[in-house]
């Protein structure tokens, strides 16, 4: 569950660049236990109802957001990275949650199951691709896939084709609605 956290810790350049543009407004889902356990861990920066934050921050201004909202009556809990320094970014990503969660059909974008089959995918079987791919390719992110008559190979993610993802994902998620109706 802790990689979740952190889910760009093997890019190329992780200590080169300003990575909050990477990390600001990512969110996902966690349990009651892990809201409880992080809300105890350390004293928040901030708590305004059932929204904190913690006073560790990831990189620049951007830190762990931790909710709990009520979605069709039932309590859920969510973790995401907000840019403090944009002082609407907590009630942006609560919006945005709120306005995700309540569609009458989950519909997930191509982006979406993009970043689940990304945090989904152990370290060992994804990356970034190096020096040895073209420039144009280098620091983009890449996963490896099983081809049955070339055995595994690696492929950019943007570049996975709706075959190749519906093989990546778990088969309750797989022939999802394109559209909320």
């Amino acid at each position: 569950m802790f990689r979740l956290f952190d889910r760009h810790s093997q890019r190329p350049d992780r200590w080169q660049s300003d990575a909050a543009p990477l990390y600001s407004g990512e969110r996902f889902e966690i349990d009651e236990a892990l809201y409880d356990y992080m809300l105890n861990i350390l004293p928040p920066l901030w708590m305004c109802g059932p929204i904190f934050a913690l006073r560790e921050f990831l990189t620049g201004s951007t830190t762990s957001i931790f909710l709990a909202l009520r979605i069709d009556g039932k309590p859920r809990y969510f973790h995401g990275y907000c840019d403090l320094s944009d002082p609407t970014s907590v009630e942006t990503m609560r919006a945005t949650i709120f306005e995700r969660e309540t569609q009458p059909v989950r519909a997930m974008s191509r982006e979406e199951l993009l970043e689940h089959i990304w945090s989904s995918t152990a370290n060992a079987y994804r990356g970034y691709a190096g020096d040895r791919f073209p420039p144009v390719m280098q620091g983009q992110r890449m996963v490896m896939l099983w081809s049955g008559t070339n055995g595994t190979l690696l492929k950019l993610l943007d570049d996975l084709t709706d075959d190749e993802i519906a093989a990546k994902l778990p088969v309750h998620m797989r022939h999802l609605p394109d559209i909320a109706a």
